[in-house]
């Protein structure tokens, strides 16, 4: 068993290191990486490992960043001191979600549960795999928010694209309305369904169906001009551009 540890805290990382050897003595410890960046050029230059444990804050940001600059398609163990993000893991590669500190009987029991899922269907494609163990998470549906001196509903399947201005997020509708709401992207991002929205950029959510055109931008860059409104610019970094390509192209 080949196994990548990405992880910043060094008395962490030798922990986990010295609890996979005593579980799987035969297994090999590929590298120990610390940062987002590091980890992004160690998948460009590297065969995938078998496994990945995966802190989730790293010393330069989120790992969850790791996914959207490299493509990885072996399953993830995530490790994190944190609760409030298990729902962005399972939209990953993770297999498992272990709290801080780890403890050695349910590390055994996610290397367990990694291997009877690789022998059960060991012919299969690992996107499989995955697919068939994750109980997909329950997405947000409707978003309530302030109408006139009360609430209403609003109804994901009613929403355009969302965008971000002035720390603000808003909800623009199909019926050219547009609706401020409390979440940030960040939080939206948790809760949005990733089949449905994608994370253009820092300020936008958009949706196959709110795509009037896309152009190629220079510095490999995309351009994206909106069905309803010309009043937002959307531009895709080249390197998500792969990944709304892949995403567009299904």
């Amino acid at each position: 068993m080949r196994i990548l540890i990405v992880e910043d805290e060094s008395i962490n990382a030798s922990r986990l290191k010295r609890l996979l050897q005593e579980l799987e003595p035969d297994c090999q410890i590929l590298d120990i990486l610390d940062t987002v960046e590091g980890a992004v050029e160690w998948f460009k230059n590297n065969a995938m490992p078998d496994l990945i444990t995966m802190d989730i804050r790293l010393a330069d940001g989120l790992s969850f960043t790791i996914f959207e600059r490299v493509k990885i398609n072996c399953p993830v163990i995530f490790t994190t001191a944190y609760d409030e993000y298990a729902i962005r893991a399972f939209k990953v590669n993770s297999i498992d979600y272990l709290m801080k500190p780890i403890e050695k009987s349910e590390l055994e029991q996610a290397l367990q549960k990694f291997k009877s899922l690789t022998a059960s269907q060991r012919n299969n494609d690992i996107t499989a795999i995955i697919k068939d163990f994750v109980t997909k998470p329950a997405f947000r549906l409707r978003f309530l928010v302030n109408f006139r001196d009360g609430y209403k509903s609003v109804n994901v399947s009613d929403i355009d694209f969302i965008y971000s201005e002035f720390k603000t997020s808003h909800l623009f509708l199909k019926d050219m309305t547009v609706v401020p709401i409390a979440q940030t992207m960040e939080e939206l991002e948790e809760e949005l369904d990733p089949d449905l929205f994608f994370r253009a950029n820092r300020q936008f959510f958009i949706r196959a169906e709110s795509i009037k055109s896309i152009s190629n931008y220079f510095n490999s860059k995309l351009k994206i001009q909106l069905k309803r409104t010309a009043d937002h610019e959307v531009i895709i970094s080249r390197e998500k551009a792969p990944f709304f390509k892949q995403w567009m192209d299904r």
